[in-house]
């Protein structure tokens, strides 16, 4: 099989005609045939992931995209490069790949240091959207092995976490590099460089830069079929020399047949390599189609997390700062991570978190604190966490967690509790926290005539606690807890985990809103809570909206506190390319539908009224989504307005 995939690859090499090469095997670049995937159980145990989200964009220590922002007139890294390194027109991105050096990187050491911290997985960064390979490629040779470090960086980190018994994962970012590049043709709208072309406009590197993009070609993905062989040849080249447990994209699944051919090839590569066995992960942040539905990979969702237990298994990649190293940004509390593995893995996730280094390779003390802080409490509560299963809810409190990317800090307390079971006797509980008293009811656990009986509970590194159960729930006297660190865990011991029927659910966090002084309640993006894991804050126009709303099972709530009953008018901000995307905004049994007219750009915003609502007084939950039993076409949603009617 390892010749065949070699073959392939030499035939894809020059000569490709139209046809993708695919490797033989169970799995071909068809949904219905790649719907045949089923998760490894190695990345359902392992449940932390450890990443290298690190390369030459390190160098500047200003943080994620410096190589983009660096072509961008007036941003913070477009003039820390002017100050420190010169103007982009002469002084490009390649003295940046020039100066990165990793010459202070002991990458054995780090790895032992991961391992110790608790993860059971390590990626490395293969190429992000810089387009600098960190392998030894074959098809690119701005590559880490020729320029910058001169070292093979994936090879060397899988060979450290093959040796610590982890397995290994690669990223790439290079499928958005083609359109996201595109900047470096640029130039400056003013001052004394006015129209001078910056560096990527020079010919004799377009190879780092790519070639001019085709007018209207801007998306995340290009439409250009000679950079998707190119993406297709160079990522295959990785994936068959380095044999990656897990291969992550940076965005949906890129470029259609191209990106399913080469994700079949890595399962059936995958299946040869291992005995038969299927062993590969794909992650990716689309979330699913009828081209590539969601059961043929695993969701990842940046910096965020599932407001409830997702029927699959996912995974949340974040970082402990920004992306790259950025001397601007403070890095993270253990209880962060903490907490947030938790609340993940209750929800049937994993998280997968950057660690990031400095461009020599180090990492800063306070992150070593980190991570032995974190890797202490894993040492005496890990059996809560590897191998285990999501319960039959993920949890209780006053905390709603979730609902969508680039959502992660939710203000946890020990007041809010996740479970997980293991087998069909052990059920787990965490507080996202340490109790400040005594005494704790988890209210999931309650006893009745048909349901689960506990038989046991002790206390994960404490001593045991005494215990009840009745009808109200699990009532447990704790012990001394000066040896409990960032989070309390519980092991119960059950007749049937399944038996057990919470009444309890998580209940909002989000404060009710008030009207304005004309009686008026805005319902801003900002101040939305998202149930599901598409819709994302994102800004235009210098103004907040929920976008990338692609799925019709997404909603948003908020809450509102009336003062007096009356009737209320619904007005609706929001944009669309699409025709015909309707829209329900409901508040208990009343609800308004309503259609979204086609703006003609996503970021071109139209108010629609939808008709109005009587509200009563009180504290009510507004909810939006998508109208029962009609099609769901995506929008951007800014805001919603009830005005006094």
């Amino acid at each position: 099989m390892l010749a065949l995939t070699s073959l392939a690859l030499a035939t894809l090499h020059g000569q490709f005609q139209g046809q993708l090469p695919v490797i033989p095997g169970k799995f071909a670049p068809t949904a219905e045939l790649l719907k045949q995937y089923e998760t490894p159980a190695w990345f359902r145990d392992a449940k932390f992931g450890i990443w290298a989200h690190w390369g030459p964009q390190s160098v500047p220590m200003m943080g994620d995209w410096y190589a983009r922002n660096m072509f961008m007139q007036g941003s913070a890294q477009y003039e820390d490069h002017l100050r420190r390194y010169g103007h982009p027109s002469v002084h490009g991105y390649r003295e940046i790949i020039d100066q990165w050096k990793a010459e202070n990187w002991d990458p054995a050491r780090l790895m032992r240091l991961y391992k110790e911290a608790g993860a059971r997985y390590f990626v490395s960064m293969a190429c992000h959207h810089d387009n600098f390979d960190l392998w030894d490629s074959k098809f690119h040779s701005f590559n880490a092995v020729k320029m910058g470090p001169h070292k093979d960086v994936v090879g060397i980190w899988q060979r450290e976490a093959k040796r610590n018994g982890m397995r290994f994962g690669v990223s790439e970012h290079m499928g958005a590099s083609f359109t996201w590049f595109q900047v470096s043709r640029g130039s400056d709208k003013t001052g004394p460089y006015t129209g001078v072309p910056y560096e990527g406009a020079n010919p004799s590197y377009s190879e780092l830069y790519h070639q001019a993009a085709e007018p209207g070609d801007r998306g995340w993905y290009s439409v250009n079929r000679d950079w998707m062989k190119e993406w297709f040849n160079r990522v295959s080249d990785l994936v068959t020399n380095y044999k990656p447990d897990l291969l992550y994209s940076d965005g949906g699944l890129p470029f259609e047949e191209v990106g399913r051919t080469l994700v079949s090839n890595f399962y059936n590569q995958s299946i040869a390599n291992h005995d038969g066995k299927l062993e590969a992960v794909y992650n990716c942040k689309q979330i699913g189609s009828g081209s590539f539905d969601a059961a043929s990979f695993v969701q990842d969702m940046e910096r965020g997390i599932m407001p409830r237990i997702n029927p699959r298994p996912w995974q949340t990649d974040t970082s402990i700062g920004d992306w790259f190293y950025n001397r601007n940004w403070k890095f993270r509390d253990p209880d962060w991570v903490i907490h947030s593995l938790v609340d993940i893995v209750s929800k049937n996730g994993n998280l997968l978190l950057n660690v990031v280094q400095r461009p020599d390779g180090t990492i800063d003390p306070e992150v070593e604190t980190l991570l032995h802080t974190v890797g202490a409490w894993m040492k005496v509560n890990g059996e809560s966490i590897y191998g285990t299963r999501p319960w039959v809810t993920f949890g209780e409190g006053p905390t709603k967690s979730g609902g969508g990317n680039f959502r992660e800090d939710f203000g946890f307390s020990a007041k809010d509790v996740r479970y997980v079971q293991k087998g069909s006797h052990t059920i787990y509980a965490t507080t996202l926290g340490v109790p400040s008293s005594p005494d704790l009811t988890l209210a999931s656990l309650a006893s009745g005539p048909e349901s689960g009986k506990v038989r046991a509970v002790s206390m994960l590194g404490g001593p045991r606690p005494k215990w009840t159960q009745d009808a109200a729930g699990l009532h447990i006297t704790l012990g001394d807890l000066t040896a409990i660190k960032l989070s309390l865990v519980l092991k119960i011991d059950c007749d049937n985990n399944a038996k057990f029927k919470p009444s309890v659910t998580v209940k909002q966090a989000q404060p009710a809103l008030r009207p304005d002084s004309n009686g008026t309640f805005m319902l801003s993006a900002a101040t939305a809570g998202m149930d599901g894991s598409g819709p994302q804050l994102e800004t235009k126009d210098g103004i907040e909206n929920l976008g990338f709303w692609d799925n019709a099972e997404d909603s948003a709530t908020w809450r509102i506190s009336v003062p007096t009953a009356g009737r209320y008018k619904v007005i609706v901000d929001a944009a669309t390319t699409n025709e015909g995307a309707l829209l329900q905004v409901s508040v208990g049994t009343q609800k308004v539908v309503g259609t979204i007219p086609n703006t003609g750009d996503w970021a071109k915003f139209t108010s629609t009224e939808f008709g109005a609502l009587r509200l009563p007084a009180g504290t009510l939950e507004v909810k939006v989504g998508a109208a029962n039993g009609k099609p769901w076409h995506a929008i951007n949603l800014r805001k919603i307005r009830f005005e006094p009617n």
